[in-house]
């Protein structure tokens, strides 16, 4: 194996493991909102579905299918990057909303 080749795995390597890292996040925020104490009952905690559905779809999805594919590598790593850091910054204020009041 060429060392281009083996630089070729290793950076796919790497954007798979970041985007799966990203889909495995994005599923666990159903279960993380599930366990949320109920509240006044009106289940409006779940419409935090939705921007982490939109983070999962415009960053984590795009590097997914890149990685899987093999194209675009260091696209893929980078948009993968931003989809967990989007995903951090989001669930840290959706955990200070459901926990704290607001």
């Amino acid at each position: 194996m060429t060392e281009a080749a083996r630089n070729n795995l290793l950076l796919r390597a790497a954007a798979l493991a970041v985007a799966s890292a990203g889909t495995l996040f994005w599923l666990y925020t159903f279960y993380g909102i599930a366990q949320v104490p109920v509240g006044d009952g009106s289940g409006f905690q779940w419409v935090a579905v939705m921007p982490l559905g939109l983070i999962f779809v415009v960053f984590t999805l795009p590097a997914l299918v890149m990685a899987w594919k093999g194209h675009f590598l260091w696209v893929a790593l980078v948009v993968g990057g931003a989809g967990l850091v989007a995903f951090a910054l989001l669930w840290n204020e959706l955990l200070s909303e459901f926990y704290h009041g607001g």
